[in-house]
């Protein structure tokens, strides 16, 4: 049978380990009483049969979109992409596919396109990684990275390669239904969604308001979204090639989906910006 959602985040926490947000103790409660009588928990452990009724809700793949230039970090990004950059000895992307790695998800692809043969050397410690070119990345905005992959958009996560994942336990290998990460402001000068009922209806940039959460670049899309996004990727993409490939579902194609925003906190995932905010994390650079 399906799980209802307080039933998956109680389940689901047996393997991801995360803390449960949003419910009642007594709400809890007796749904723990429900995973007992259906068979799913024992003795405060996940059984065989909890394992496949999570089975549905499993993340096949990750998805990293890394084709672009990154202007704003200049000049370290002439000779390097911007995934690449070291971090306190780090490179970026490498906080994120290990989060993947250790969620058990093994099938990566990463799209690129700026000083692309560089991304090779993550061969050397990922072996598993699948590269697809975007050689539009420098005359099309990113839904033309997105259209390399719009078949593979099911039951999958979506990162911006940029950000740095310090909270490895925000990449978890169940996932209830499509949803955005954001972190809840009440105010921002950067890209926003706002919700109702935590559903996304809307993206904007600046603003102030009740229900805001602040965009962070990772998404999941269970195996319905995924199948409308490969269809609706194409249609706006033959339309406008200068998209942010999220506007497809959030904002022109937006009665087709239901997105959910999964809520994180402000030090689980950085993005840096530009090469100012670099230096102040990393003192390497301030030469």
């Amino acid at each position: 049978m399906s799980l209802s959602k307080i039933q998956f985040d109680l389940l689901s926490k047996y393997i991801d380990g995360f803390e449960v947000r949003g419910y009642t103790s007594e709400q809890i409660s007796e749904t723990e009483k429900e995973l007992i009588s259906h068979g799913y928990v024992k003795d405060c452990n996940i059984t065989e049969k909890g394992l496949e009724a999570l089975e549905p809700y499993k993340v096949r793949r990750a998805i990293f979109l890394a084709a672009g230039f990154g202007s704003r970090l200049v000049p370290i990004t002439l000779n390097t992409p911007k995934p690449l950059i070291r971090v306190h000895g780090e490179r970026i992307i490498d906080h994120a596919i290990d989060a993947c790695l250790e969620a058990g998800i093994e099938e990566i692809y990463i799209v690129r396109g700026y000083l692309k043969e560089q991304f090779d050397q993550l061969l050397y410690k990922y072996p598993m990684i699948k590269f697809i070119d975007n050689d539009e990345y420098n005359t099309a905005n990113n839904i033309s990275s997105a259209i390399r992959v719009k078949d593979l958009f099911c039951n999958t996560y979506v990162l911006d390669a940029d950000n740095i994942v310090f909270n490895h336990k925000v990449i978890r290998r169940y996932q209830y239904s499509t949803n955005f990460m954001g972190v809840k402001v009440t105010e921002t000068d950067d890209w926003f969604f706002k919700t109702e009922n935590n559903v996304i209806t809307d993206e904007l940039k600046g603003g102030s308001g009740d229900d805001i959460y602040l965009v962070i670049g990772i998404s999941y899309w269970d195996e319905k979204a995924g199948r409308q996004l490969e269809i609706d990727l194409q249609t706006e993409y033959d339309r406008d090639r200068n998209l942010y490939w999220e506007f497809v579902p959030i904002l022109s194609k937006k009665d087709n989906y239901t997105i959910m925003i999964r809520e994180c906190d402000r030090e689980d995932v950085i993005e840096i910006d530009t090469f100012d905010e670099l230096k102040a994390i990393d003192e390497a650079y301030r030469v």
